[in-house]
């Protein structure tokens, strides 16, 4: 056997007790069991009756505050963080140990920046709020003043529960130095906010601002991070330990890297320096793939890493903690269940690891510890490698010196809270000198053992892109990830599978992904794309493909292979032709649910082709109740048993007997919002958190449930019970029914709580709030718009059609463009605009088929009119409060990829008064109790002087992705409203935030982030169907100076450089007054004018206002990559402007062409005429000669155009 002992190193904890702490791990059929206990160490460490008897076991010139009682330690981030439920210490050591860690720091800090990651991205996503929520977290429990740097305003980290200091900013070194002279903190923290607070902690000690200011790096130091992030550097330090990595060369231009690739040998791959999520990384096969590859790579990034490829070897990961006096464990080790070759962001991973020998994963976890060692990490990093199938040879392909995606997954996986560690070491704390909050019996030197299963799974929305390839490779395309909980891997991936679309009913067959021959199959499994799974079932269970067979075609470990032929083996047991629902045994319903079955998944099965019955889910739920099978709620559970886990943290499993908790609380449960996606993402966390809090506040005991790793929704201190489950129906009723829970809350977590409510209330379960049969009323179109028409509420022309005849005939009589809504869609969902017969035609087939089981709503479309948010509650169907945001895009944007304003910049009283009416009359008809949000077109009427029309379009009975923005900016947090609301106990009196709104000293705005350079091809267009990914938000003194800053805070956006070009494209539904005032702006400025073509040139102009003397005419040969990249930079382009309104058919458009060369090399692009209108209202609304103090000199305003302001400077403006 293999011991694999904690490295204290050259600790100055000397005693024997520290001595005698060990963590040996054995590798038992995949799963780590715990064999040496801790029990040692605590019988050493003894009974302490008093703090000051601690000093003997801390490490030399610690300083020891005292603590009188255990009632004066603030416990915040532990048990008792927002009065979730406190296990104390049962061991006085420990305890007292922790106590300790909790009064302060051991380093002389006081005030301490935390760097925010910004708006949600593709690559760097809802992981970060979580892990700097963790930090505050700690921070707030040691008693420091913390100020957060971040522009996302939908986190739960930039609430006021949680750091002292908010600012709503662009992350970037300029605006952070400007923050840092302003606050003069002591310290400052670049782990909790991606590669963006990293890239800038790099670039602010470059400018000497932390030497200026006195600010010190707590954790890893900014050297270790420069090594970790130049590629070059880092190999060679690795070099140093003797620890392999790829042959590789890092180069700057594309001439170097052909001739790297040239020495290496094809095919290599290409990695980016100081870039997240593999952006601009990528395989090349040839001279021709390198050259257009290094060419887009180097236009993102200054250096690049070309390597030696080794796809098909397994990708291995471990995370790493080490304290500054050099205790070191391996908290967690994972295992991706594709071969190298997919980015880990894009792959199936597993954890622990699976099909690693005992030698190999000691091997690694060993080089593990010897890298961060040596490169001096201090906190929390991940190490991943390559390791050759067959042999021990393996190489490091990178090392993140911070947290990263995989960190937030470790911590769900294991409990191990490595943010909060992560922190507490920044402020020279030790790990044994911390508590393990699972056990709070032992300490956070250990390394977690496990009992049961972890699967990840991502989750893409390439489906809502045109002309994007569902291939998926090195460069992460993924949105978001689910992880699922199990006992076996079976049941892990299966939960898993379900948890990413409730569309997915586990492993098995998709349609639409079944290719007729098997060379398109062979094809389809062996370059991966986002359906990989399905294309693997289909080939299993339909295609007879043999383990082997996939194994060689794929590479994926024949473990892996194997698990899933059980899987099979079960799926074709229930499919067969005699199987039926009344001889299927409680042997054979077992297993299945062993297996990771879902009740509907069986229910289809046995129902499949035959002549009986249809058998569903409800009655499959029958038989196994009948039988007695249940799932069984189980802890997680770090030491396997060793140690007691008084754990909340929870997760249900068939293949267990016992119960580990009693169901005695009766809680009240909120429906988690699930995986990450285009269209519900980190402010329904936002939402299920603060439910969450209003809800303890008010004496309920509290349960969540949600699978996501990347929310603090799924953090165990923050709830009295955690699930981290399904959200499914069978799952949801499951836990209602072991909990007795007194109710369930499904308006907190966007669209798919929503979609089971209505079946939840049928099966009598108490539904909290609006009832379920209001919001099925909402949701369908048809009904909806009955209704409004029954209140008197206006609205669009509108029609239910189940045919194309019919939907042209309505489009011709209410004329062109009409919009076409098809029903219970999230994010806009196949909505689009038609501007005539041919694109109406197109647009229904993509709606889905045009038939009495599909009907959809075609609706007239409203060109030039702008469109309104209202975001409310109400009590009994009387509104309790409300906000009215306008947006700045004209409608037709959806309303999660448009700016909006609060307060509204262009509203009159009158017209606020009658939003607020029909907000009224809506909460009325529906006897909302609860959260909804409205969206409104406010057309103009029939002449100028006309009170315009005012229709409403959609409303949703739930909380929007707008309700954390509306909730802290006017400083009301609707969502405690509405908690109190839906279970009626202390509502709130009536109020009317917007009253007097104009008067107000401040304006914010929300402005959408995208993620367009990860998705090649992808067209930048924005329409009625969602594309952001996330969102920022700002305040200004005005709406131009708030959309200022709300634009340079999204990732990508920059202001051109004096003298540089600005390029612009139209087409004939662009509005010729605002591009020809865009042009003359950055003309006026000192910007060339270029464009596309002559008749646009001559457009810009033409004598008259705003006419542009000069306007250059350059075409490109967008088809030709090799010299695109030298064209486009010879032209000086710093801007696009492309203000096309028609979407694109086809690549061969050049204003699709000329969006996606402004991605590709990394060029500012404005897309929306209405934002470019604001921009340059903004530019030109600054003083004349604004500079702003940059750490006491002046600069140019190119960066820093607007001083910042914190969050409560804002608030207080009001006074």
């Amino acid at each position: 056997m293999l011991s694999a002992r904690v490295m204290l190193g050259r600790s100055s904890l000397k005693t024997a007790a520290a001595k005698a702490l060990g963590c040996g791990i054995r590798r038992t059929g995949g799963l780590t069991v715990q064999l040496q206990q801790h029990r040692q160490f605590h019988r050493q460490l003894g009974p302490i009756s008093s703090v000051s008897s601690m000093r003997g076991i801390l490490p030399a010139g610690a300083r020891v505050v005292p603590v009188s009682t255990k009632e004066s330690v603030q416990y915040v981030g532990r048990r008792g963080f927002s009065g979730a439920q406190v296990h104390q210490s049962t061991n006085d050591a420990v305890e007292a140990a922790s106590s300790l860690a909790r009064t302060g720091a051991k380093i002389d800090v006081k005030k301490v920046l935390v760097v925010g990651s910004g708006g949600l991205s593709i690559g760097q996503a809802g992981e970060f709020d979580y892990s700097g929520s963790q930090a505050i977290k700690a921070l707030k429990e040691s008693n420091i003043e913390t100020v957060l740097v971040n522009p996302n305003i939908a986190t739960v980290q930039t609430s006021h529960e949680l750091a002292d200091h908010v600012y709503f900013a662009p992350v970037t070194p300029q605006y952070l130095a400007q923050i840092i002279e302003k606050e003069r903190p002591d310290a400052i923290m670049l782990a909790f906010g991606g590669q963006t607070a990293l890239n800038c902690g790099v670039q602010l000690d470059k400018m000497g601002v932390l030497e200026k200011f006195n600010v010190r790096v707590l954790g890893t130091s900014v050297r270790t991070l420069e090594l970790s992030e130049d590629r070059d550097l880092f190999a060679n330090a690795l070099k140093d330990i003797d620890i392999p990595v790829a042959q590789s060369t890092a180069v700057n231009t594309v001439k170097d890297a052909l001739a790297a690739a040239e020495t290496i040998g094809y095919p290599v791959i290409v990695r980016s320096a100081y870039a997240l999520g593999g952006l601009g990384s990528g395989f090349a096969a040839n001279e021709s793939e390198l050259h257009s590859l290094a060419n887009q790579s180097l236009s993102l990034c200054p250096q690049i890493l070309v390597e030696k490829s080794m796809r098909g070897w397994k990708e291995v990961e471990y995370e790493v903690v080490r304290d500054a006096q050099d205790n070191c464990v391996t908290v967690c080790n994972m295992e991706n269940f594709d071969p190298l070759g997919i980015h880990t962001g894009d792959s199936i991973v597993v954890a622990p690891s699976q099909t690693l020998s005992d030698e190999e994963y000691h091997m690694l976890r060993t080089a593990a510890i010897k890298i961060v060692r040596h490169m001096g990490v201090v906190g929390e990093c991940n190490v991943q490698y390559a390791l050759n199938p067959e042999s021990l040879e393996y190489c490091v392909i990178e090392m993140n010196a911070r947290l990263s995606r995989s960190s937030a997954l470790a911590s769900k996986a294991t409990g191990y809270p490595l943010a909060f560690v992560a922190a507490k070491i920044g402020l020279g704390w030790t790990l044994p000198e911390l508590q393990n909050s699972v056990t709070t019996t032992t300490t956070a030197c250990f390394e977690p053992s496990l009992d049961y299963i972890v699967t990840k799974i991502p989750r893409w929305d390439l489906s809502k892109f045109n002309h994007v390839s569902r291939d998926i490779g090195s460069c992460m395309k993924s949105v978001g990830e689910v992880m699922a909980i199990g006992r076996t891997f079976e049941e892990s991936l299966q939960k898993a599978i379900r948890s990413v679309d409730p569309s997915f009913a586990g492993f098995a067959p998709l349609a639409g992904f079944m290719p007729e021959s098997e060379a398109e199959l062979d094809e389809a499994l062996r370059n991966p794309t986002d359906r990989r799974l399905f294309y693997l079932a289909y080939a299993m269970i339909s295609r007879g493909y043999s383990v082997d067979r996939l194994h060689e075609i794929t590479r994926i470990d024949r473990w892996f292979l194997h698990k899933l032929a059980n899987i099979c083996s079960v799926h074709k047991a229930l499919s067969d032709p005699h199987q039926t629902l009344q001889n299927l045994g409680r042997t054979q319903l077992e297993t299945a649910k062993r297996m990771g079955f879902s009740d509907l998944q069986i229910a289809r099965l046995l129902s499949g082709t035959k002549q009986s019955a249809a058998v569903g889910e409800d009655d499959v739920r029958g038989l196994r109740k009948q039988f007695g099978l249940r799932p069984f709620a189980k802890r997680i559970d770090t030491l396997a048993g060793e140690f007691p886990a008084p754990t909340n943290y929870l997760y249900t499993t068939y293949n267990a007997a016992t119960d580990d908790v009693p169901f005695n609380e009766h809680g009240t449960m909120v429906l988690g919002s699930g995986v990450y996606r285009i269209g519900s993402s980190v402010e329904f966390d936002w939402c299920g958190v603060s439910a969450i809090r209003a809800l303890r506040q008010l004496g309920h005991k509290t349960i969540m449930v949600n699978y996501n790793p990347e929310t603090v929704s799924t953090d165990f201190d923050e709830c009295d019970r955690l699930y981290f489950d399904e959200l499914s129906y069978e799952r949801v009723r499951d836990i209602y029914e072991m909990e007795q829970s007194g109710g369930v809350i499904v308006s907190v977590g966007g669209q798919l709580p929503q979609n089971i409510a209505l079946r939840l209330h049928q099966k009598q379960v108490n539904v909290l709030g609006t009832s379920p049969e209001k919001i099925d009323a909402a949701e369908d179109r048809h009904r909806f718009s009955q209704i409004l028409d029954s209140i008197d509420v206006d609205q669009p022309a509108w029609k239910e059609l189940v045919s194309v005849e019919d939907a042209e005939k309505f489009a011709d009589s209410v004329g062109y463009p009409v919009l076409i809504r098809p029903s219970y869609v999230l994010s806009g969902a196949a909505m689009n605009v038609a501007y005539d017969a041919q694109s109406l035609r197109d647009n229904l087939v993509l709606a889905a088929s045009v038939s009495p089981e599909h009907p959809v709503v075609v609706t007239k479309f409203i060109r030039g009119a702008r469109e309104l948010d209202i975001d409310a509650v109400a009590y009994r169907g009387e509104l309790v409060t409300h906000a009215v945001s306008e947006h700045i895009e004209d409608a037709g944007v959806h309303s999660g990829d448009a700016s909006l304003i609060l307060p509204p910049a262009n509203l009159t009283p009158e017209v606020m008064q009658r939003v607020k009416e029909i907000g009224a009359k809506v909460a009325h008809a529906f006897a909302i109790s609860g959260p909804f949000n409205m969206q409104i077109i406010m057309q103009q009427g029939g002449t100028p002087d006309a009170e315009p029309l005012l229709k409403v379009i959609e409303c949703n009975l739930r909380a929007s992705r707008s309700f954390p923005f509306v909730s802290k900016v006017l400083d009301t947090n609707f969502v405690d409203a509405a908690t109190r609301a839906i279970v009626g106990e202390s509502v709130p009196q009536p109020n009317d935030p917007m009253k007097d709104c104009e008067k107000r000293p401040y304006t914010a705005i929300k402005v959408p982030q995208f993620s367009w350079t990860r998705l090649a091809g992808a067209d930048p267009f924005l329409g009625v169907e969602m594309s952001s990914t996330g969102e920022v938000a700002c305040f200004g003194k005005s709406p131009e100076e708030a959309y200022l800053v709300s634009l340079l805070s999204t990732n990508g956006f920059r202001l051109p450089v004096p003298g540089k070009a600005v390029y612009i494209g139209i087409d004939d539904l662009t509005d010729s007054r605002i591009v020809r005032k865009v042009a003359a702006h950055f003309s006026r400025a000192g910007y060339p004018i270029l464009t596309d073509s002559k008749a646009t040139a001559e457009l810009l102009s033409e004598e008259g206002t705003n006419s542009v003397k000069h306007v250059g005419v350059v075409v490109f040969d967008y088809d030709n990559r090799r010299t695109l990249r030298d064209a486009v930079f010879d032209s000086n382009i710093d801007l696009v402007v492309n203000l096309a309104k028609r979407r694109p058919t086809d690549k061969a458009n050049p204003n699709y062409a000329m969006r996606r060369m402004a991605v590709d090399f990394g060029i500012s692009l404005v897309n929306d005429q209405r934002c470019a209108e604001m921009l340059v209202d903004a530019l030109d609304a600054l003083p004349d000669g604004a500079a702003t103090a940059l750490y006491g000199q002046q600069k140019l305003n190119l960066l820093t155009p607007v001083d910042v302001k914190s969050w409560d400077q804002y608030l207080k403006m009001r006074n």
